[in-house]
């Protein structure tokens, strides 16, 4: 019965962030990481505002699938007002955590963590982790452009 509610819960939560995503648009002045899931057809266009060596603000725009877009959406969600420093930790933390790996610092993901189950699809890996590769690739421009 409890795992029936929780699973309930998850859909809800997976549901709500794809029909009314968080953060979802652009951000003025920002060139943004585009990436693709060919697989699937997901396309998402990462803005990412930086301020020193924290994340201001963040959005998302593009076309994919329920998993997708409710993994932007929670991603942006958990990162807004981080380090770079935390925001790759947690990247690394999400890439483990729908690969099966456990790891005990998945409730800093907020309510990414419910993707966890994702790692019972491997075909839905990719559409979870797409937002979060954009990330991980506006960081590391970042950090090259300040050199």
């Amino acid at each position: 019965m409890a795992l029936s509610r929780l699973n309930s819960l998850y859909m809800a939560v997976v549901a709500d962030h794809s029909k009314n995503p968080h953060n979802h648009g652009t951000i003025e002045g920002v060139e943004s990481v585009v990436l693709n899931n060919p697989t699937c057809g997901d396309v998402i266009s990462l803005s990412v505002k930086f301020e020193d060596d924290r994340i201001a603000d963040i959005a998302f725009a593009g076309d994919g699938c329920t998993i997708s877009t409710a993994s932007s959406s929670m991603m942006t969600d958990a990162v807004k007002g981080k380090t770079l420093a935390q925001a790759l930790e947690l990247v690394e933390i999400f890439s483990e955590m729908v690969q099966g790996q456990d790891n005990s610092k998945q409730k800093e993901l907020g309510e990414a963590e419910l993707l966890a189950g994702v790692s019972k699809f491997p075909q839905r890996i990719k559409c979870s982790t797409l937002a979060w590769h954009a990330l991980e690739k506006a960081i590391k421009r970042h950090q090259e452009e300040v050199k």
